[in-house]
């Protein structure tokens, strides 16, 4: 019998990673295409998996996507991306456009719950029902399980968008994101560090810079805010921004700090490092999570 093939799309802010793999989360092709106004992107998207199609018959396509989208199946506007402010996506028919071209079942869900889906499959949360995965990057997004279901529900989560102490004195920066201004997405992306201190791109901050202590002060309040509101077994922080040496370090204990003894559980108290990590899986998250997405779309 031959194995199934299945295409993935990790949809992110500045490029689209598209894949094609199998059900034990093999990746055996891919490629990168800018994100740009849809129909400069999916048209390029269509052909490559075409090409693959033409040799190999894919079984289904599955899309992670930046949001603010549209999941509930029984919407009408389900797969589409919604109040992006994205030029050109706003309410566009993402899934739908997919679906037209190939006609195959389309899996759709978040960026972040992609990711998380393919941490939970082959990587991080393996063996864990309740997780989330906190993505930080050109926007902070939030998504993961809940006892053994992805995170949906009014829409989905939008963990980027909390707001947190902004101590105007300490950090008189007014923020990024078009809608909140300082929430915790307009404080502590790669943009938002790039227009703070002036710099052409985030990891261009020196270590020992006092914009990294900022940046851990903000995610660990983020990330214990998470704890007590989801009690999450596992955190994983992943995104561009994450990638920063010793970062997560300097976040641990603040968590830990902030918390003060009131989640009293050995992961918390003693076992931090394996309660927020970085992904097992690296950069190949949101794509095998997207493959993981057009398998259960198969399944249905």
């Amino acid at each position: 019998m031959n194995e199934l093939l299945f295409g993935g799309i990790e949809a992110g802010g500045t490029k689209f990673c598209c894949a094609v793999g199998n059900a034990s989360g093999e990746i055996i092709g891919e490629m990168t295409i800018p994100t740009e106004y849809p129909d400069i992107t999916l048209p390029k998207v269509i052909e490559y998996f075409r090409a693959i199609n033409n040799r190999t018959p894919l079984s289904a396509i599955g899309i992670a996507s930046f949001g603010p989208v549209d999941v509930n199946p029984d919407s009408p506007h389900f797969g589409y991306t919604t109040s992006t402010p994205k030029p050109g996506w706003n309410m566009y028919d993402f899934a739908g456009t997919i679906k037209k071209a190939f006609g195959l079942p389309v899996g759709f869900d978040t960026d972040v719950n992609g990711a998380a889906l393919g941490e939970h499959k082959w990587g991080a949360a393996v063996g864990l029902d309740t997780f989330i995965y906190v993505t930080v990057g050109t926007g902070v997004g939030g998504g993961g399980m809940i006892d053994g279901k992805m995170m949906h529900g009014l829409t989905h989560p939008e963990m980027g968008h909390i707001l947190i102490p902004h101590d105007r004195t300490r950090d008189p920066f007014d923020g990024v994101c078009p809608y909140h201004g300082d929430c915790l997405e307009g404080l502590t992306t790669g943009p938002s560090i790039q227009k703070r201190w002036g710099v052409a791109k985030a990891s261009d901050l020196p270590e020992g810079h006092p914009g990294w202590e900022l940046e851990a002060d903000y995610l660990a309040t983020a990330f214990a805010c998470y704890t007590v509101m989801l009690s999450p077994q596992k955190i994983i922080a992943g995104g561009g921004v994450m990638k920063t040496s010793g970062l997560i370090e300097m976040i641990r204990p603040r968590v830990q700090k902030i918390l003060n003894g009131y989640v009293r559980h050995e992961k918390i108290i003693g076992g931090i490092d394996d309660f927020i990590v970085l992904p097992a899986l690296g950069d190949r998250s949101g794509r095998l999570g997207a493959i993981a997405l057009a398998e259960k779309a198969f399944k249905i």
